[in-house]
């Protein structure tokens, strides 16, 4: 399924800040947010997020779209245990993807 394949990717230079200290690579990046089948919506937040492996590291990814647009808010490793808790506490739902 390719989700965001025709949308516009903006980057921010917060985001690309974070991409750099953190170690990570935008072109991989990149792929997870366009082709990631694994997408919630955070009650908390009020983002839709995105969650995908960067190597060996999973990683879940806060966005917003506007229009055509795509635009990341920052990145952190998570753990499926994380995931998991935050499905059942209800700040994961699937339903608003």
């Amino acid at each position: 399924m390719k989700v965001f394949e025709h949308r516009d990717i903006v980057w921010s230079d917060y985001f690309k800040y974070r991409v750099q200290l953190r170690g990570y690579d935008i072109v991989k990046i990149e792929r997870i947010l366009r082709y990631s089948e694994e997408r919630y919506y955070d009650t908390e937040t009020f983002r839709q997020v995105v969650i995908g492996r960067h190597d060996k590291r999973l990683v879940i990814i806060p966005y917003e779209t506007v229009n055509n647009t795509v635009i990341p808010v920052t990145i952190h490793a998570i753990t499926r245990q994380q995931i998991k808790f935050r499905i059942k506490i209800g700040r994961l739902n699937c339903e608003k993807t």
